[in-house]
């Protein structure tokens, strides 16, 4: 029996019909250091580094045990969001506010236990839950271009009906008469998941099924082995009528179209990853050597600000004097 899973998205309600390969499980931390200690010598390089930089303002880490876990709990979280988004060029780190007072002045940082996002030369400050879930819904959101100038009449009159989601509606509709019309196939099963309801899974899944789930896809998913193919819709407005999505479903039982037949390109792509980390390697070292630069420019100008500091702190003592 073909085990398939046909995902329309956005909308995804997941269900596990075998063990779950890589890429449809939940993800969990792989170990590796990704959360930056920030500190006055290194947040100039975070910022110029990262498009977006999610910094987690905490209280110095305290003596007693049990609070020593708990900080550790968040640290996880945070590296566990740094891992599923490690593919959108977010950065992220901690700032003490004891320890890191200097640096935490310069940014900005005022509340304990608040995670602010640095991006386009804004501050967005998070003082939600801080669970894995929650903040990679967040972080997404400011992915996505929050204002959109309207122009014209005709965008006016677009955007107002935008609340009505026409094109999830007949989505749906093609959705149902399709699976009214084969009811007949024990081996099709038609499952509509909701991205929204998975923000933790989201880049996981853009990354392994190499789709972008902020617009409407619909694909099959072979679940013994996570590899897919997607129907080709060239944009939102190119949806697939109830017959053009039967018979593409009718070919992928068939064994006309099928998840393997793209494994050549994914080869390609995997070359090409290589020699794309080679690059990246060379690329930080470079990036190593100028951040030394930068680092002794930067202690540089802190010490002529210190002594400028101290400077005018002389002036006032003397003028106290006289």
């Amino acid at each position: 029996m073909l085990s398939l899973w046909l995902f329309l998205l956005p909308c995804l309600s997941l269900v596990s019909v075998t063990p779950a390969e890589k890429g449809l499980e939940f993800p969990q931390y792989d170990g590796k250091d990704r959360v930056l200690d920030i500190s006055d010598k290194n947040y100039k390089k975070a910022l110029k580094k990262h498009s977006m930089l999610c910094l987690f303002y905490h209280q110095p880490v305290p003596d007693n045990k049990e609070l020593q876990k708990q900080h550790q709990m968040t640290e996880l979280v945070l590296e566990l969001v740094a891992q599923v988004m490690e593919e959108k060029e977010i950065g992220f780190g901690m700032v003490d506010s004891l320890k890191d007072a200097k640096v935490a002045k310069k940014l900005g940082l005022e509340e304990e236990g608040s995670v602010y996002v640095f991006k386009d030369d804004r501050v967005i400050e998070f003082d939600g839950l801080l669970s894995a879930n929650t903040l990679v819904e967040f972080l997404l959101d400011l992915l996505e271009e929050p204002v959109e100038v309207i122009e014209n009449a005709l965008e006016l009159k677009a955007f107002d009906r935008m609340q009505e989601d026409i094109h999830g509606y007949e989505f749906l509709e093609i959705l149902k008469e399709v699976a009214r019309d084969n009811t007949h196939l024990p081996d099709l099963s038609i499952i509509w998941i909701d991205p929204d309801d998975f923000p933790l899974l989201i880049p996981y899944w853009e990354k392994t099924f190499k789709v972008d789930l902020f617009r409407p896809q619909i694909g099959v998913v072979n679940v013994t082995d996570a590899d897919s193919i997607w129907l080709e819709m060239e944009n939102e407005e190119d949806l697939p009528t109830a017959q053009q999505l039967e018979d593409w479903i009718e070919d992928v039982l068939s064994g006309k179209v099928n998840t393997e037949d793209d494994d050549d390109d994914d080869d390609e792509d995997t070359d090409d990853d290589d020699d794309d980390d080679d690059d990246d390697d060379d690329d930080d070292k470079d990036d190593e050597d100028d951040d030394d630069d930068d680092d002794d420019e930067d202690d540089d100008e802190d010490n002529d600000e210190d002594d400028e500091e101290e400077n005018e702190e002389d002036d006032d003592d003397d003028d106290d004097d006289e």
